[in-house]
């Protein structure tokens, strides 16, 4: 079990501008919500021009907390995203978020994961209830208690299913030898239709996107980090060849990964 937070940037395009527009930061929850939480992330903002985030989403469950200046508090479940996400932000406001490990959620909703996927539920949702108290406090150590005490009181289940997809999901992010469902079924000893459905009703998504969704958030990366070949970074992450990475990097992110590395740098 990790004792600090990932410190990468996966997913997040662009984060060296994230970082000089806002204050963002993570946290890990108390040690009891480790099995199911992969960390908390904070946001807080004072804007003078609009600022627009995107975002190539991990296959995971999030619970959002939002408040814009004086304004209320709004609470949200948000399923595993297929597709690029896109925020603007404006004048003040900040944002408590949990991440949750894949697979994680299930323990807390209790009903497969694949209803909220491509989808945004509005607290309270099936048996989740909404807070008693304010999730976006003044401080970081307030708000990380607020969530700790919120997801405590959600009260998730112990399950060794749910355990097992959060271990294979682990492993296939970890993992950037991991390009296809059947070698990856078959290195765990699992039935490849019995992967695809544990990963459907506890991750939200079947286990071929989860590896292509992964391994593009490399490439992602790797576009930022500074001048690459292309092709040999298609073959090391499992494409036929670079047009099939530049399709699939293009229909994500919106812009060609060549492209995309001309706007970081």
């Amino acid at each position: 079990m990790r004792h600090r937070p990932r410190g990468d940037s996966r997913g997040i395009l662009d984060p060296g501008r994230l970082l000089r527009e806002v204050r963002f930061r993570r946290h890990l929850p108390v040690e009891s919500l480790r099995p199911w939480v992969e960390h908390y992330w904070l946001i807080d903002w004072a804007l003078g021009t609009p600022f627009e985030q995107r975002v190539v989403p991990h296959p995971a469950v999030n619970v959002v907390f939002r408040r814009d200046g004086d304004g209320p508090e709004s609470g949200e479940v948000a399923g595993v995203g297929r597709d690029l996400f896109r925020i603007t932000l404006t004048g003040t406001g900040r944002v408590c978020g949990v991440q949750f490990r894949p697979g994680g959620f299930h323990s807390f909703w209790r009903r497969p994961v694949t209803e909220l996927t491509g989808r945004r539920v509005p607290l309270p949702a099936g048996r989740l209830a909404v807070p008693q108290k304010m999730m976006c406090g003044a401080t970081d150590d307030e708000r990380c208690r607020a969530l700790d005490a919120l997801l405590t009181a959600w009260a998730p289940e112990p399950d060794p299913m749910a355990e097992e997809a959060v271990r294979l999901a682990e492993a296939i992010r970890t993992d950037r030898t991991v390009l296809r469902v059947d070698d990856f079924a078959a290195r765990h000893d699992v039935p490849v239709r019995r992967l695809q459905r544990l990963f459907m009703e506890y991750v939200g998504v079947g286990p071929k996107w989860v590896i292509r969704r992964y391994r593009l958030q490399e490439a992602v990366e790797q576009a930022a980090g500074g001048p690459l070949s292309w092709a040999d970074l298609a073959a090391d992450l499992g494409y036929s060849d670079q047009a099939h990475l530049v399709r699939d990097f293009t229909a994500v992110a919106g812009v060609s990964p060549a492209a995309y590395a001309r706007s970081v740098h």
